[in-house]
């Protein structure tokens, strides 16, 4: 029997293999999880809730239906964390904000919770997130800093950092995350995870929507593509609770990576809107793109893709959404106590939100998405840097060419504006040793082929690289 102490040593399938065959259980996992989280989180806080018992008693739970010769699911016994956006039955779901501090308990799991209940999964708590995921780091008032393991003085990436940051910390091997200007990819890429933004409506966001409403798609996240595509065959599907949920997929996503077809033809484009390209970061994406050339892959190179991007219009719609939440803190003492650079956001764009703003930026974003299917057409898929920028310092800006810039995370959002689904990998390494991740955007609703071709660029690339933190 192998002793299984570090997560990232196994995949989430091998790990839920061994539970089924009664080779580890259940209460081993979850111990193993919260030894990781006893012995390591105080470095990267990337969870802002633990609750030992529950996980011990779903652990057990668990164990006992397999030994009575229940399936308990395709993910037996693995412990994963929840992103604070969703809710998960007995824990507060804070959203980093002061004024939720005190708010109770959730009485229902989430729809995507719940599905990954039923498979087996063990929540073990709630990982950290920025102030309703409003920024592409992970800090806030309540909880602190996230760090990344790969430098404890860098940021993880957000909205999903907390998550990012557990995994690539080897602490569980499955959470939850969300993606509404690239909050899956962006904590991923800085991370060394492969991860999916995928189509909105793929997993349902009931029974509350998210934030950014017409933005954001939930999403599983994991170290490797092969077990996001595992736990997104658990998720998907349509749910009353949310009228933007889509049918349930023909198709399975674990089952498209068995042997991933390459492609025939990719669009290269350094940048999609016309933000400046950090010059290490270009240089190991298209080292990464020749690997593919050498497949026989023809990749041809773009100019910017959106040539009308008004960055103006993704911020009405995102910071704007967030108006009904804040409507009474905004009008109250409370306020004084959002994140700064939140509420700095919400001064500039709430003034300028009204329904024929709000009207013109779906416009907007409708004539975005058939600019993008022109650019694509013959080719099986976009690919980009997944940061236009270096990993920056917690609660810093990304750097492109030694420049801070809030563009450091331009290649992302264009494509929740556009709603196409986007995987990410990693590509490689800066020379400060941070990953550098390499986007795949797919076509309209097509997200089973650009998980496969995450997929197939991931075993091209062959990274599997493991942070050198908590060995």
């Amino acid at each position: 029997m192998v002793e299984i102490t570090d997560f990232r040593m196994f995949t989430v399938e091998d790990l839920a293999g061994r539970v089924r065959d009664g080779e580890c259980s259940a209460a081993d996992l979850t111990d193993v999880a919260l030894a990781r989280i006893a012995a390591h989180d105080d470095e990267l806080n990337s969870f802002v809730a633990v609750d030992v018992d529950n996980a011990r008693a779903q652990a057990v739970d668990i164990d006992q239906r397999i030994a009575a010769g229940e399936d308990v699911g395709p993910l037996a016994g693995i412990p994963i964390g929840v992103k604070d956006l969703e809710d998960a039955v007995g824990f507060q779901t804070v959203r980093g904000a002061m004024h939720l501090r005190d708010i109770a308990p959730a009485t229902a799991d989430s729809v995507e919770v719940r599905r990954l209940r039923s498979a087996g999964c063990v929540v073990i708590g709630k990982t950290n997130t920025p102030e309703f995921g409003w920024v592409g780091d992970t800090y806030n008032s309540v909880f602190g800093i996230t760090r990344n393991p790969w430098n404890t003085q860098r940021s993880p990436g957000g909205s999903s950092g907390g998550s990012s940051a557990a995994l690539a910390g080897g602490l569980i091997p499955l959470a939850t995350g969300s993606d509404g200007g690239g909050s899956i990819r962006i904590p991923s890429a800085l991370t060394a995870l492969s991860g999916l933004k995928p189509t909105q409506g793929r997993i349902p966001a009931g029974p509350a929507p998210l934030g950014a409403a017409d933005l954001s798609t939930l999403g599983p996240m994991a170290r490797r593509i092969r077990d996001v595509a595992l736990a997104l065959d658990v998720v998907v599907g349509p749910d009353p609770s949310d009228l933007r949920s889509l049918p349930l997929i023909k198709g399975s996503f674990r089952a498209v990576c068995d042997d991933p077809r390459p492609p025939r033809r990719l669009l290269w484009c350094p940048s999609v809107e016309g933000s400046p390209v950090d010059d290490e970061i270009r240089e190991v994406v298209e080292s990464a793109l020749e690997k593919m050339r050498d497949q026989g892959v023809e990749v041809v190179e773009s100019h910017p893709v959106f040539a009308d991007w008004r960055a103006g219009v993704f911020l009405a719609m995102f910071f704007g959404s967030m108006l009904p939440v804040f409507r009474e803190v905004i009008d109250s003492d409370a306020y004084a106590e959002v994140t700064p650079g939140l509420r700095a956001m919400l001064d500039l764009v709430v003034p300028h939100v009204t329904l024929d703003a709000v009207e013109e930026a779906r416009k907007v974003a409708q004539g975005l998405s058939v600019e993008l299917a022109a650019a694509m057409e013959g080719f099986d898929a976009l690919i980009t840097p997944t940061t236009v920028g270096q990993t920056p310092a917690c609660m810093q800006e990304g750097t492109v060419n030694g420049e801070a810039t809030p563009k450091w995370i331009a290649a992302t959002p264009p494509f929740n504006m556009t709603r196409r689904p986007a995987g990410t990998t990693c590509a490689g390494f800066a020379a400060d040793g941070m990953p550098v991740g390499v986007q795949i955007v797919g076509h309209q609703l097509d997200d089973l082929r650009t998980l496969e071709l995450t997929a197939w660029v991931e075993d091209l690339l062959g990274f599997d690289p493991i942070a050198p933190f908590g060995h």
